[in-house]
């Protein structure tokens, strides 16, 4: 499905609004060029989630932050640095990010798929506006 949203607080309104059905293990992929709103949307997840979306920032330098104090925790992944790798190498493969949320700016970086995730991509259109298209998850469980 396709949203436009035209700012910044709609976009956020728009993750939360997806947070509310997400369940632990889910992971999602996020894709766009760099000021795509990416990090905005991951705002919005954490705000749907119960999570001060204020705490999140960019993990580009750190690779990924973990956010706590919500219904679930969030991983927040960032490869836009890197040059393909596994999910095992970030530690995103371990027993406590299975039981939050997984987050993963530039999934394009990854050496392999992640199967049943769910893709967002994010484009610029205009300024301030953006169309995201979200593909649901496809059930592997």
């Amino acid at each position: 499905m396709t949203h436009l949203t035209q700012s910044e607080e709609e976009t956020q309104a728009l993750a939360a609004s997806i947070a509310a059905d997400l369940v632990p293990g889910d992971v999602i992929l996020l894709s766009g060029d760099l000021g795509a709103g990416k990090t905005a949307f991951v705002r919005g997840l954490a705000a749907g989630l119960g999570i001060d979306p204020d705490e999140v920032s960019s993990p580009t330098f750190t690779l990924v932050h973990e956010y706590r104090g919500g219904r679930l925790s969030l991983y927040h992944a960032d490869l836009y640095r890197l040059v393909r790798t596994g999910t095992e190498d970030l530690g995103l493969e371990e027993p406590a990010v299975a039981k939050g949320i997984l987050a993963i700016e530039w999934p394009e970086r990854l050496a392999r798929t992640i199967p049943g995730a769910m893709t967002v991509t994010m484009e610029l259109v205009g300024e301030s506006s953006r169309r995201i298209t979200v593909e649901p998850a496809h059930s592997i469980r």
